[in-house]
């Protein structure tokens, strides 16, 4: 199953690669997603994730995405931050997520990495929706999504109200979809 995803995918300036023990250095990791990192409650503000507490936090993290992938399931050269694409096999969806570290915020990585998973999506995977939700409030997120959702032919679906668990709670989402065949329309000719 997990043949299914490319090992590596570089778009003009992202390169992704599968977060495992092998492309992942753990401690540079903790660093970046600890308490300890001076931008971590504005990073996670709008994630659905707590800030780790311990290397062995992330470890145990890590370990269990690198299983979750190998069971099919779902600055140059620096750690920016981490993507994902989550399919839905019944419904025929992927879900996009990401988050950035703080000094790659408002470069446009967003928009580039959602274009890439995009391709991966309908052309690879041969889902028929992608998906993406930011909660109420984020607007850093909201402009981000509007736009590339926008640049490949998808819309605002609507308000899902409780539509994820928050550390305080459930909160509000806003989700927007695209469609292969928008998808195909907006990027011919690419």
């Amino acid at each position: 199953m997990s043949d299914l995803f490319p090992d590596r995918i570089e778009t003009e300036r992202l390169v992704l690669e599968p977060f495992t023990t092998e492309n992942v250095d753990l401690l540079a990791y903790y660093r970046h997603v600890s308490r300890d990192n001076p931008n971590i409650e504005e990073i996670t503000e709008h994630l659905s994730w707590d800030p780790h507490e311990t290397p062995k936090e992330s470890l145990e993290f890590l370990k269990s995405q690198e299983e979750a992938r190998a069971e099919g399931e779902d600055g140059a050269g620096e750690f920016a931050g981490m993507a994902g694409l989550h399919p839905d096999w019944d419904r025929r969806t992927a879900t996009l997520g990401t988050w950035l570290r703080k000094p790659f915020w408002g470069r446009g990585y967003s928009g580039e990495r959602a274009a890439a998973l995009m391709e991966v999506a309908f052309e690879r995977l041969g889902l028929e929706v992608v998906t993406v939700t930011h909660e109420v409030g984020n607007e850093k997120s909201r402009r981000a999504i509007r736009k590339y959702v926008g640049a490949h032919g998808g819309q605002h679906e609507g308000l899902l109200r409780n539509g994820a668990p928050g550390s305080d709670g459930p909160v509000d989402l806003h989700r927007y979809t695209v469609t292969r065949e928008q998808w195909s329309e907006a990027t011919k000719g690419d």
